[in-house]
């Protein structure tokens, strides 16, 4: 009989099968698979793409008549619905298993635990809950975006240890190090989209893309234009993965010029003649978008904090001094009191190189 221990200890194995799906399986989420039998494991399987076998089908083709009266330990719900591939439950009650551990509920409302009561319905002992928090953790852009229809917002900033993230001219390459750029290129691969604003795309021309040896998958490149002034030479659209634009404006030329070079553009009207940011990320999250990581400059950053539109700042410091006359972060009203002050919470801090990355929190 498997005691709380065994399920701890194989529900972790499983969340290592899942972490290899990080940079892989968008717009899905990361999922590991393990099948025990008399306390041994027999398979393991983690899913690697969208379209491609779910990790349970294929522990299930590893382990053949081996899963029969076997406990299968998964870190999400065994789905129940029909989507690019069959609903995993009809493979694990075809199988003949005798009980599922699962790390959590799935969280699309539309789904509502109809997973675990097929299962139930089925006679297959069901467990939920083993390590719930780490699995939400190494899921959370796909838990965010089905319980709250948004994705989960990172900001990535870099600066000088006084706040400033380029000289006056405009001048920011490169303010951090080697270290911390590969970091963020890791940062990329495991995102859904990359976005910016035209600021950034005028100033410093970016391709956002990832360059990581052996990295197969580029993630969306999304670019707030509020007045469509998009070059259509610029870097980011010569790249042959999908761009994006966000609009207010109509202007039916341009956007021919840019949809006829592959762009999709869409308007989103919001105030003062600016994209709405709250529109657009449901519409990120309603194309499968699960982490949005940004990477802007003060105007769009200081938009983004102040809506309250950030689930995470990520935040690179190199010990180096640009002085006052240099760009700050973000572009706020003034804060005349303390008390209105905008307020995070650290959750991590590292030496990257010779560089600092913080991690915080609303």
């Amino acid at each position: 009989m498997m005691t709380k221990s065994d399920d701890y200890r194989f529900m972790s194995q499983t969340l290592r099968l899942a972490e290899s799906g990080l940079c892989t399986t968008h717009p899905n989420p990361r999922v590991g698979c393990v099948v025990v039998r008399d306390g041994e494991i027999v398979a393991e399987a983690w899913h690697k793409r969208a379209g491609e076998p779910h990790a349970e089908v294929l522990a299930l083709r590893q382990a053949g008549e081996r899963a029969r009266g076997a406990t299968v330990y998964v870190n999400l719900e065994p789905c129940c619905h029909q989507g690019r591939t069959p609903p995993c439950i009809v493979s694990l009650i075809d199988a003949g298993v005798a009980r599922v551990v699962t790390a959590m509920e799935d969280p699309n409302p539309e789904v509502s635990n109809g997973g675990i009561s097929s299962l139930r319905n089925a006679g297959i002992d069901v467990d939920v809950g083993v390590m719930r928090e780490q699995a939400e953790r190494l899921n959370r852009g796909f838990v965010h975006r089905m319980r709250h229809r948004r994705p989960w917002v990172m900001l990535k900033l870099a600066a000088s240890i006084d706040g400033r993230t380029a000289m006056a001219s405009g001048e920011s390459k490169w303010i951090t190090s080697e270290a911390s750029r590969a970091d963020v290129h890791r940062l990329r691969a495991k995102s859904s989209a990359i976005m910016t604003g035209i600021g950034t795309i005028l100033a410093d021309d970016p391709a956002l893309t990832v360059r990581l040896e052996g990295f197969d998958r580029q993630p969306m490149r999304v670019i707030v234009d509020s007045h469509l002034t998009m070059d259509a030479n610029a870097r980011v659209m010569t790249q042959p993965e999908e761009v994006l634009i966000y609009t207010a404006i109509e202007d039916r030329a341009q956007v021919d010029r840019l949809t006829h070079i592959g762009a999709d553009v869409v308007r989103l009207p919001g105030p003062k003649d600016r994209v709405d940011l709250s529109a657009m990320m449901e519409d990120l999250a309603a194309r499968g978008v699960n982490e949005l990581l940004v990477e802007a400059g003060r105007t769009l950053s200081g938009t983004l904090v102040r809506s309250g539109l950030i689930n995470e700042l990520i935040l690179y410091l190199a010990p180096h001094i640009l002085g006052d006359a240099a760009r700050g972060m973000f572009r706020l009203p003034e804060i005349e009191r303390l008390s209105d002050r905008v307020e995070f919470k650290i959750g991590d801090v590292r030496r990257i190189g010779p560089d600092l990355r913080l991690i915080l929190c609303p």
